[in-house]
């Protein structure tokens, strides 16, 4: 993008903004979803542009681990770490906590059915990613990542916080969505589906030690520049074409636990494709099972 459009799609925005319609315009060059990407600039106009007062309902949520939100953060973000989530008593390395608990970490933070949710992390949306699609599965439907996360923000100069924002706490209501969610039963359901491509983004070493025997390896790191920020459109659907992955393919992608899982899926979704889910349990509970097929192809 040019430096003139870049200014003039921030103006654009701006417009949308003191309109009231919030941020949900596709800036972002070529994606079918852009509105799931937000940029840093786009994001310091709804933070310092005043008499906009749109961000009453935003929430943003840095899921870096605590020392590194109290050392400095965006101003107004919220902090949750992309640990927190995780169930330390599940016998699945990674799972969850069930829908209940995450509602009422969720609700702790001001976030309901109305708020829009800006995520960010500093891997590249690695942590970001697995909890938008936790919201989105658990049902809510207005959530973003931060393109580039706290190293781009902090990189270009933009405003730091140490301190912690007084959130008043809300409900949040799940509304469970199963057709974003992958089960070791639906994949084996669904192994000779040739519309259904199974997606293990893991590094090529660590697929060479055991996977499904029907996943094709496409690692995470793949979506991103050597900059850590989302790849263009055109670059990342011809990625995907030519592992046959395309927009009327139904997806299943998993990772080890969870987590970079959740950064194809969100790429995925910014492009558009419609059928998209994460088996979230992933490898840390189909390498463990014992009755699951699995292929080796490299020992050591």
């Amino acid at each position: 993008m040019t430096p003139y459009r870049r200014a003039f799609g921030r103006l654009f925005l701006a417009v949308l903004l003191v309109a009231g319609w919030g941020i949900r315009a596709p800036l972002a060059d070529g994606y079918a979803n852009g509105h799931l990407l937000v940029e840093t600039g786009d994001l310091a106009i709804l933070l310092n542009e005043p008499g906009l007062g749109v961000t009453d309902n935003l929430r943003i949520i840095d899921v870096r681990p605590a020392e590194d939100y109290a050392d400095g953060h965006i101003p107004g973000a919220i902090h949750l770490s992309a640990d927190d989530v995780i169930d330390p008593s599940s016998h699945v390395d990674g799972a969850l906590y069930d829908a209940a608990t995450l509602a009422v970490m969720l609700g702790a933070r001001g976030i309901d059915k109305d708020s829009r949710v800006i995520l960010y992390d500093d891997n590249g949306g690695f942590h970001a990613s697995r909890l938008f699609w936790m919201l989105e599965y658990l049902g809510h439907r207005d959530v973003a990542v931060l393109n580039g996360g706290w190293p781009k923000w902090f990189g270009e100069g933009y405003a730091v916080s140490t301190e912690t924002p007084d959130v008043q706490s809300a409900t949040f209501a799940v509304t469970l969505t199963p057709r974003r969610i992958a089960t070791a039963d639906w994949l084996l359901s669904h192994r000779d589906d040739d519309d259904v491509v199974v997606i293990d983004v893991r590094p090529v070493s660590a697929y060479a030690k055991g996977h499904i025997p029907w996943a094709q390896n496409i690692p995470w790191k793949q979506n991103l520049t050597d900059d850590g920020v989302m790849r263009s459109a055109d670059e990342l659907i011809a990625h995907f074409a030519a592992h046959g992955v395309t927009e009327d393919t139904v997806v299943a992608v998993h990772c080890q636990n969870g987590k970079a899982a959740g950064h194809t899926y969100f790429t995925l979704r910014l492009l558009g494709f419609p059928q998209v889910r994460s088996y979230d349990r992933s490898w840390a509970e189909w390498g463990t099972a014992g009755d699951l097929p699995v292929v080796v192809e490299a020992e050591g």
